[in-house]
């Protein structure tokens, strides 16, 4: 934790950007980097409204990005203590946010795919892992588990993530079905892998 007055610039520029990039979760009290959390409004009707995206004006209220924190802030009424004032909280929203994080992982890969930098399908995702092109690995949740184990075997550098569903894969390739997907390492991998931390809180790993 940083000290107040001089010792705040002792750490240097990073260690102040470090600083700056933590939150404290309203229901846990606990301080975490923003990529951990999900940030939440009230829009001028009063509702509690999910701000994936971290651009809607207002004050935002942090929450740990996981289903059952998210669920427990509006079960507890704490948007209201932390907003202080009345607010409205739809029914449903861990589901909310668990949907908004599948669209933007899915608008990520989408983008990965149109630039060239992802490729879906078992043989070409056997190729990119075996040339060490692939930074990240996507395996379906419900895949068959035989096709997994033998892609994630020649797996390297890259992260293995299956926190999405074939259909959700198969979303951003404008197909029925996938289940493999390989990712080329740069910022649009960067930012498939940490909505995927985030969508992790909804789906836990299946191992």
């Amino acid at each position: 934790m940083l000290a107040t007055g001089q010792d705040t610039y002792d750490g240097g520029a990073a260690a102040m950007a470090a600083a700056d990039s933590l939150r404290r979760c309203i229901v846990t009290g606990q301080a975490w980097p923003r990529a951990a959390l999900v940030r939440f409004v009230v829009g001028p009707e009063g509702a509690v409204v999910p701000d994936i995206a971290e651009r809607l004006p207002g004050r935002g209220l942090w929450v740990h990005a996981d289903r059952d924190t998210i669920a427990a802030a509006a079960a507890r009424n704490v948007f209201a203590k932390s907003a202080r004032r009345r607010v409205d909280v739809t029914d449903g929203l861990a589901d909310s946010v668990e949907a908004m994080l599948v669209g933007r992982c899915v608008d990520y890969i989408g983008l990965a795919r149109r630039a060239g930098g992802a490729v879906a399908g078992f043989e070409k995702v056997r190729a990119w892992l075996e040339g060490g092109r692939a930074a990240l690995l996507l395996a379906a949740r419900d895949g068959a588990a035989d096709g997994r184990a033998k892609l994630r075997a020649l797996v390297r550098e890259a992260t293995v993530r299956d926190e999405l569903v074939t259909a959700e894969l198969a979303a951003a390739f404008g197909r029925e079905r996938v289940v493999h997907v390989a990712i080329a390492a740069g910022a649009l991998a960067d930012k498939i892998e940490a909505e995927l931390t985030r969508l992790a809180g909804f789906r836990p790993t299946t191992g």
